[in-house]
């Protein structure tokens, strides 16, 4: 029986995601500080009036705008003669690090606007990793960190402000090495009929692309929003903006 070129590409013959897959994925998830501070710096340039909290509804739409529009631009490519499924599902894996990659920036572009600066990249990893595998996420997250002490069931509100403590660079990279099972196994798990969709020829992958990132963005938001809630946010000028690391960055035009 012939393989799935989806798992051909995608998971090993030990059942798992390639260690290239893997390698991809955990450097999508670990966008550096000095590019989440251009975006804000750019932000603050655009909507100088803008409140914290205004801010962070900007950065959400921009990122549903973000998704939105590269899920069903991939999907379309099937539909183009000179683009077959294999090119497809190329692009469709490149459209999942990107993603990926923009659910990063949101999530820590809110962390800085409630006040966490996150240098080490095993911290920001952790941080989009909880977010991004929803409930689970929280969870694990609030339950390695004792936050879940004296809790009952459901989300754990405002679990983000974990990241603020002053912890240790190997508390977080054991805690990375603690996640990234179950995240590479709900990420791939999850990705997967996205990236199915986008292979569908006829066209109808750009409806499914588009959609399908939007419905993933959606509960990135979702999560998010209890990540984050009852943290206060910053004033916008107390932001660290003058970092000279601090490279420029485009944003999308309203």
């Amino acid at each position: 029986m012939s393989k799935d070129p989806i798992s051909m590409t995608v998971i090993g013959n030990d059942g798992k995601p390639r260690t290239v897959i893997q390698d991809a994925i955990m450097k999508g998830v670990g966008v550096q500080r000095p590019l989440v501070l251009a975006y804000l710096k750019r932000l603050r340039r655009k909507h100088p009036e803008a409140t914290a909290a205004e801010l962070a509804k900007i950065a959400e739409r921009d990122y549903l705008k973000i998704v939105t529009g590269s899920g069903a631009a991939v999907g379309g490519t099937a539909a183009i003669p000179a683009v077959g499924t294999g090119a497809a599902l190329g692009l469709s894996v490149a459209a999942t690090l990107g993603f990926l990659e923009a659910s990063a920036l949101y999530a820590q572009t809110l962390a800085e606007l409630h006040g966490i600066a996150i240098e080490d990249p095993e911290r920001s990893r952790v941080l989009v990793m909880g977010v991004l595998m929803g409930e689970e996420g929280s969870a694990m997250i609030a339950g390695l960190t004792r936050q879940a002490a004296g809790r009952g069931g459901g989300p754990i509100k405002g679990w983000a402000k974990a990241f603020g403590a002053n912890k240790s660079t190997s508390f977080y990279a054991s805690l990375q090495k603690t996640m990234q099972k179950s995240f590479m196994r709900k990420v791939v798990g999850t990705q997967a009929a996205s990236v199915v969709g986008r292979i569908v020829p006829f066209g109808v992958g750009a409806v499914i692309g588009g959609a399908g990132n939007r419905f993933l963005a959606k509960r990135v938001v979702e999560t998010a929003a209890v990540a984050f809630a009852g943290i206060p946010t910053m004033a916008p000028d107390q932001l660290e903006l003058d970092d000279p690391r601090i490279i420029d960055v485009e944003v999308i035009e309203e």
